[in-house]
């Protein structure tokens, strides 16, 4: 995901990417814990993902 496509979306899509990202990622560590997760590159994409999202909430000035 690109910071580019992220600004194009609205606060409210941010804020629904954002819930989805972070459930997402307990998921990936539920699968880690439990030893079926086989791509262990996708929790970092998603921490990553996360970040991003939240970044281009803070620049619009938006407080989670």
């Amino acid at each position: 995901m690109q910071g580019t496509e992220l600004r194009e979306k609205t606060t409210e899509e941010l804020e629904a990417l954002l819930k989805e990202l972070r459930a997402k990622l307990v998921n990936l560590k539920f699968q880690l814990a439990v030893g079926k997760l086989t791509d262990h590159t996708a929790i970092t994409k998603t921490k990553r993902d996360i970040a991003r999202v939240l970044t281009v909430l803070r620049e619009r000035g938006i407080k989670l």
